[in-house]
Protein backbone atom coordinates (compact mmCIF):
# COMPACT_ATOMS: atom_id res chain seq x y z
CA UNK A 1 0.00 0.00 0.00
CA UNK A 2 2.35 2.50 0.92
CA UNK A 3 4.71 1.43 -2.31
CA UNK A 4 1.63 2.12 -4.20
CA UNK A 5 0.74 5.49 -2.27
CA UNK A 6 3.90 7.12 -2.92
CA UNK A 7 4.18 5.58 -6.65
CA UNK A 8 0.97 7.55 -7.18
CA UNK A 9 2.62 10.81 -5.44
CA UNK A 10 5.71 10.99 -7.65
CA UNK A 11 4.65 10.11 -11.03
CA UNK A 12 0.36 12.02 -11.01
CA UNK A 13 1.91 14.61 -7.94
CA UNK A 14 -1.04 13.69 -6.24
CA UNK A 15 -2.12 10.98 -3.43
CA UNK A 16 -3.88 7.84 -4.53
CA UNK A 17 -7.62 7.92 -3.50
CA UNK A 18 -8.12 5.47 -0.71
CA UNK A 19 -11.27 3.16 -2.74
CA UNK A 20 -8.10 2.55 -5.44
CA UNK A 21 -5.71 2.17 -3.23
CA UNK A 22 -8.01 -0.64 -1.19
CA UNK A 23 -9.29 -2.20 -4.69
CA UNK A 24 -5.72 -2.95 -5.48
CA UNK A 25 -5.24 -4.85 -2.55
CA UNK A 26 -8.69 -6.95 -3.32
CA UNK A 27 -7.49 -7.92 -6.61
CA UNK A 28 -4.44 -9.05 -5.34
CA UNK A 29 -6.14 -10.84 -2.67
CA UNK A 30 -9.01 -12.04 -4.88
CA UNK A 31 -6.46 -13.95 -7.48
CA UNK A 32 -4.92 -16.13 -4.84
CA UNK A 33 -9.00 -17.37 -4.50
CA UNK A 34 -8.65 -18.51 -8.24
CA UNK A 35 -5.58 -20.64 -8.93
CA UNK A 36 -5.26 -24.14 -8.34
CA UNK A 37 -2.89 -24.46 -5.31
CA UNK A 38 -2.83 -21.21 -3.63
CA UNK A 39 -3.90 -20.28 -0.44
CA UNK A 40 -6.22 -17.20 0.42
CA UNK A 41 -4.74 -14.47 2.88
CA UNK A 42 -6.01 -15.85 5.91
CA UNK A 43 -6.85 -12.33 7.79
CA UNK A 44 -9.30 -9.83 7.72
CA UNK A 45 -8.49 -6.18 8.60
CA UNK A 46 -9.72 -2.55 8.39
CA UNK A 47 -8.39 0.07 6.38
CA UNK A 48 -8.67 3.65 7.61
CA UNK A 49 -8.14 6.67 5.09
CA UNK A 50 -8.88 10.49 4.42
CA UNK A 51 -8.94 11.74 1.25
CA UNK A 52 -10.50 14.45 -0.92
CA UNK A 53 -13.92 13.42 -0.44
CA UNK A 54 -13.10 12.74 3.42
CA UNK A 55 -12.52 9.68 5.55
CA UNK A 56 -13.31 6.40 4.56
CA UNK A 57 -13.35 3.08 6.37
CA UNK A 58 -13.27 0.01 4.37
CA UNK A 59 -13.31 -3.91 5.55
CA UNK A 60 -10.57 -6.02 3.90
CA UNK A 61 -11.83 -10.08 4.04
CA UNK A 62 -9.34 -13.22 3.29
CA UNK A 63 -11.47 -14.09 0.14
CA UNK A 64 -10.43 -10.01 -1.80
CA UNK A 65 -13.50 -8.60 -0.85
CA UNK A 66 -13.46 -4.84 0.43
CA UNK A 67 -16.65 -2.75 1.39
CA UNK A 68 -16.95 0.82 2.47
CA UNK A 69 -18.92 0.88 5.87
CA UNK A 70 -19.93 4.32 8.37
CA UNK A 71 -18.71 2.02 11.12
CA UNK A 72 -17.58 -1.24 11.58
CA UNK A 73 -16.20 -4.13 13.98
CA UNK A 74 -14.40 -7.37 13.24
CA UNK A 75 -12.70 -10.30 15.29
CA UNK A 76 -13.76 -12.44 17.95
CA UNK A 77 -17.01 -11.27 19.78
CA UNK A 78 -17.31 -8.48 17.46
CA UNK A 79 -21.45 -9.17 16.91
CA UNK A 80 -22.27 -7.19 19.71
CA UNK A 81 -20.36 -3.78 18.53
CA UNK A 82 -21.58 -4.19 15.21
CA UNK A 83 -25.29 -4.03 16.96
CA UNK A 84 -24.50 -1.11 19.34
CA UNK A 85 -22.81 0.75 15.79
CA UNK A 86 -25.64 -0.41 13.90
CA UNK A 87 -28.08 0.99 16.04
CA UNK A 88 -26.11 4.16 16.41
CA UNK A 89 -24.53 5.22 12.92
CA UNK A 90 -27.10 7.85 12.23
CA UNK A 91 -25.95 10.15 14.61
CA UNK A 92 -22.55 9.88 13.88
CA UNK A 93 -22.67 12.24 10.79
CA UNK A 94 -23.63 15.04 13.26
CA UNK A 95 -21.49 13.94 16.16
CA UNK A 96 -18.12 15.81 17.42
CA UNK A 97 -15.17 14.16 17.54
CA UNK A 98 -15.25 13.36 21.43
CA UNK A 99 -18.89 12.08 20.96
CA UNK A 100 -17.50 9.95 18.37
CA UNK A 101 -14.55 8.38 20.57
CA UNK A 102 -17.18 7.73 22.93
CA UNK A 103 -19.17 5.76 20.56
CA UNK A 104 -16.19 3.46 19.56
CA UNK A 105 -15.48 2.76 23.43
CA UNK A 106 -19.19 2.23 24.22
CA UNK A 107 -18.83 -0.79 20.93
CA UNK A 108 -15.81 -1.69 22.14
CA UNK A 109 -16.52 -2.57 25.78
CA UNK A 110 -19.69 -4.38 24.71
CA UNK A 111 -17.09 -6.72 23.28
CA UNK A 112 -15.37 -7.31 26.35
CA UNK A 113 -16.06 -10.66 29.18
CA UNK A 114 -18.07 -9.54 31.43
CA UNK A 115 -15.78 -9.50 34.14
CA UNK A 116 -13.26 -6.92 31.81
CA UNK A 117 -13.25 -3.09 32.22
CA UNK A 118 -11.73 -0.65 29.40
CA UNK A 119 -8.57 0.75 31.05
CA UNK A 120 -6.03 2.37 29.95
CA UNK A 121 -3.40 -0.46 29.50
CA UNK A 122 -5.95 -2.26 27.51
CA UNK A 123 -7.09 0.72 25.12
CA UNK A 124 -5.68 2.68 22.30
CA UNK A 125 -7.60 5.50 20.60
CA UNK A 126 -6.63 5.90 16.75
CA UNK A 127 -8.00 9.11 15.14
CA UNK A 128 -7.59 10.94 11.59
CA UNK A 129 -8.55 13.97 11.35
CA UNK A 130 -8.49 17.36 13.16
CA UNK A 131 -8.13 17.84 16.81
CA UNK A 132 -10.95 17.29 19.26
CA UNK A 133 -11.65 18.93 22.28
CA UNK A 134 -10.61 17.22 24.58
CA UNK A 135 -6.76 17.10 22.43
CA UNK A 136 -5.96 20.45 23.85
CA UNK A 137 -2.14 21.07 23.96
CA UNK A 138 -1.59 18.15 21.27
CA UNK A 139 0.39 19.38 18.31
CA UNK A 140 -1.20 18.16 15.25
CA UNK A 141 -0.10 18.56 11.59
CA UNK A 142 -2.05 20.02 9.03
CA UNK A 143 -4.56 18.11 7.57
CA UNK A 144 -5.05 16.46 10.53
CA UNK A 145 -2.21 13.51 10.22
CA UNK A 146 -3.25 9.58 12.20
CA UNK A 147 -2.09 9.85 15.60
CA UNK A 148 -2.64 7.07 18.18
CA UNK A 149 -3.77 7.95 22.16
CA UNK A 150 -2.93 5.96 24.14
CA UNK A 151 -1.94 5.79 28.46
CA UNK A 152 -2.95 8.75 30.20
CA UNK A 153 -4.85 11.17 26.92
CA UNK A 154 -6.76 7.57 26.87
CA UNK A 155 -8.22 8.37 30.33
CA UNK A 156 -10.08 11.56 29.60
CA UNK A 157 -12.29 9.28 27.42
CA UNK A 158 -12.99 6.71 29.87
CA UNK A 159 -13.62 8.48 32.26
CA UNK A 160 -16.68 9.72 30.54
CA UNK A 161 -18.04 6.68 29.68
CA UNK A 162 -21.45 5.64 31.31
CA UNK A 163 -20.89 2.68 34.17
CA UNK A 164 -21.79 -1.24 32.16
CA UNK A 165 -25.02 -1.96 33.05
CA UNK A 166 -24.97 -5.18 35.12
CA UNK A 167 -26.61 -8.40 34.83
CA UNK A 168 -28.21 -9.16 37.70
CA UNK A 169 -29.87 -12.46 38.33
CA UNK A 170 -33.53 -12.15 39.12
CA UNK A 171 -34.64 -12.48 42.74
CA UNK A 172 -35.75 -15.74 44.49
CA UNK A 173 -39.02 -15.63 45.42
CA UNK A 174 -38.72 -15.61 49.40
CA UNK A 175 -41.35 -17.61 50.09
CA UNK A 176 -39.51 -20.67 49.68
CA UNK A 177 -40.72 -23.95 47.04
CA UNK A 178 -44.68 -23.27 47.23
CA UNK A 179 -45.57 -25.01 44.35
CA UNK A 180 -44.12 -28.44 45.30
CA UNK A 181 -45.85 -30.23 47.84
CA UNK A 182 -44.23 -33.42 49.22
CA UNK A 183 -46.49 -35.62 51.45
CA UNK A 184 -44.35 -38.42 53.27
Amino acid sequence: MRQQAMGSRMVFNRAIPINRLVNMMADKAQVNTQEYGRRPYGVGFLIIGQDQSGPHLYEFSPSGTAYEYYAMSIGARSQSAKTYLEKNYESFEDATLDELINHGLHALRETLQQDKELTNLNTSIGIVGPRGESEKGTVIKSGGAFRILQDDKVDVYLSRLEPKESTTAAAAPTGGDEDVAMDG
